[in-house]
């Protein structure tokens, strides 16, 4: 009872706080989910312009409220100067400070914010190791490693720097606020359209200070680092926005062009992720929506089983549950838009013949040694479940049509199925080459741009001689190969698809950190008989189960897929 109104108490004062501060919840209130989801936005009544919610932009933590901070700007414009600090390091820098200031006038929105996350950054050692075998495994331990390096190398003595400007703080900083932090940003934030006069205002109004300010949003992320780095951080913080849209009174706005600058904003940041979201949220510049001039706004989807007390949902994007889970810290089940995350690593290329001439081939088509297979190309593929071919497909087929400028070999009649990207597969093409096709490849090429190199052939060029060169027989036998080594290690290390589906049915799902066996039923009289017993698992091992299932259960179908086409592609001398 007394934790309940702890947490009302907590609520009216976050409510009080965002009032004061000039947000305004018109359409909607913010109540506690359930204790797996937290806080989340509900619909309190109609409103006939379908604003639910209006938050200031100048509440929003970006780069440029941390440098114009009255307590640690002058401080953070010094390091960032000094190239001490990035854009994104200045807001989780200022996040861990202000949780640790004793009177920060951010206490009300961080009360409301978890304690800890759900992502793998979060879990025990035990947990970890359920992800064993998975990219999500690597990357965590990586992103766990270096996180703790530059807590330790940089964060720290920074953070208390910054603290003796205030006085200090009732305790010593330690990971778990920097942990926090960088959970809060990565989790929370948003990728924000605004006018350039509005992210680079003249600071303090000297010019070093404003050329600064520029320049925090050039500078290119150093926090998120690992092997889902590339995947995430071209992704990550498009979070929520993906499905927003920008007032088009502010795109065109006379006020220069529009940027895009990350930064959390209370109240928005509340609203939870759906498959079917009720909302969208969107940027008035002007005030003429809202009334508010440069104020982000949640705007109701227009879905008319929308009800009174029902959650007000918004799309963080189409993510698979590797990034649901390392972002957010969930998952969802039978997700439509999981994929799988193929690469050639890149150290073994030389350790294959001809690995210097292969490379320059391989640069010459600016090729990207890994690829993400999304869920839905087995809709389109050699085994559909029940989708008709649309005209994605004719797009695929006259692309790969275009590259036999010579006619040499005869063009595949399994192009309509085929659903692995051309590029990756040119890749692996140019990795299997023999010597003579590597000689045929060099010839084609020399004669497309003379012998004296009068210019660089193309990507799209170099592409069309390997594939004429090769075909693809041997790039399909070394996707065959990549698969068969992913499924293996991923079955190495916690067993086969179907133990996962066993385990996940006699599962109950416990709040507790740890995992244990109960027996539910010992009546059959056979001590070896396991079919009666159910699991307490934790919810992050419950993740863990559920992701590494997907990410076996999408190996299968794609190893399918790449067998079948092997078989193909050498019945037809491809």
């Amino acid at each position: 009872m007394a934790n309940a109104e702890e947490e009302e108490a907590k609520l009216d004062c976050f409510r009080q706080w965002l009032q004061v501060n000039g947000v305004e919840l018109r359409g909607c209130k913010i109540k506690d989910c359930d204790s797996n989801k937290g806080f989340g936005i509900f619909l309190a009544n109609d409103v006939s312009d379908g604003v639910l919610l209006v938050v200031p932009l100048a509440l929003a933590i970006t780069p440029m409220r941390v440098l114009q901070d009255p307590l640690i700007g002058s401080e953070c414009r010094e390091m960032f100067a000094e190239g001490e600090v990035d854009d994104r390091f200045l807001m989780i820098l200022f996040l861990t400070v202000e949780r640790l200031r004793k009177n920060s006038s951010w206490k009300p929105y961080f009360d409301m914010l978890p304690i800890s996350f759900g992502n793998p950054l979060w879990f025990s050692d035990d947990e970890i190791s359920e992800l064993k075998g998975t990219t999500l495994y690597r990357a965590t331990v990586l992103q766990r490693k270096n996180l703790l390096s530059l807590y330790e190398d940089k964060v720290k003595s920074l953070v208390e720097k910054l603290l003796t400007l205030d006085g200090g703080s009732d305790r010593e900083v330690c990971f778990e606020d920097f942990l926090w932090a960088n959970s809060v940003f990565w989790a929370r934030g948003l990728n924000i359209p605004l006018p350039r006069s509005y992210v680079f205002p003249q600071i303090q109004g000297t010019k070093d200070d404003s050329s600064s300010t520029e320049k925090s949003s050039e500078i290119s992320p150093k926090i998120f680092s690992g092997e889902l780095a590339k995947g995430v951080d071209e992704k990550g913080l498009q979070a929520h926005g993906l499905n927003s849209q920008v007032n088009e009174e502010t795109a065109s706005s006379t006020q220069g062009e529009t940027l895009w600058v990350e930064g959390l904003v209370p109240g928005i940041d509340f609203c939870n992720h759906d498959l079917k979201p009720a909302a969208t949220w969107e940027i008035d510049g002007t005030g003429s929506i809202t009334g508010v001039p440069f104020s982000m706004y949640l705007l109701s989807a227009g879905q008319s089983s929308l009800q009174i007390n029902k959650e007000i949902t918004i799309s963080y994007g189409n993510k698979g549950n590797e990034e649901l889970l390392y972002l957010y810290g969930f998952i969802i089940e039978n997700n439509p838009d999981d994929y799988l995350m193929v690469h050639y690593p890149v150290e073994a290329i030389q350790g294959v013949p001809f690995s210097d001439s292969k490379a320059q081939l391989l640069e010459a088509q600016n090729a990207e040694m890994r690829c993400l297979l999304p869920k839905s190309l087995l809709d389109h593929g050699f085994f559909p479940e029940g989708v008709q071919k649309g005209e994605d497909e004719k797009c695929k087929r006259d692309h790969v049509c275009s590259y036999s400028w010579s006619g040499q070999r005869k063009m595949p009649s399994y192009l309509d199925n085929l659903i692995f990207p051309d590029n990756f597969l040119s890749v692996l093409r140019t990795i299997a080459m023999q010597e003579d096709e590597l000689y045929k490849v060099s010839t084609m090429l020399e004669e497309l741009v003379g012998t004296e190199g009068e210019r660089q052939p193309t990507d799209t060029e170099v592409r069309a001689a390997v594939w004429e060169a090769c075909g693809d027989s041997g790039a399909f036998q070394l996707l065959v190969d990549l698969l068969n080594m992913r499924m293996t290690e991923l079955e190495e290390h916690s067993g086969t698809e179907d133990s996962d589906t066993d385990l996940l049915k006699r599962a109950d799902l416990t709040e507790a950190a740890d995992s244990l066996l109960v027996v539910k039923d010992d009546k059959s009289g056979e001590e070896d008989d396991k079919s009666t017993e159910r699991y307490l698992v934790s919810r992050h091992k419950w993740s863990c189960i559920v992701y590494r299932r997907g990410q076996k259960q999408l190996t299968r179908l794609f190893l399918r897929e790449a067998e079948y086409a092997l078989r193909l592609a050498l019945s037809e001398g491809n």
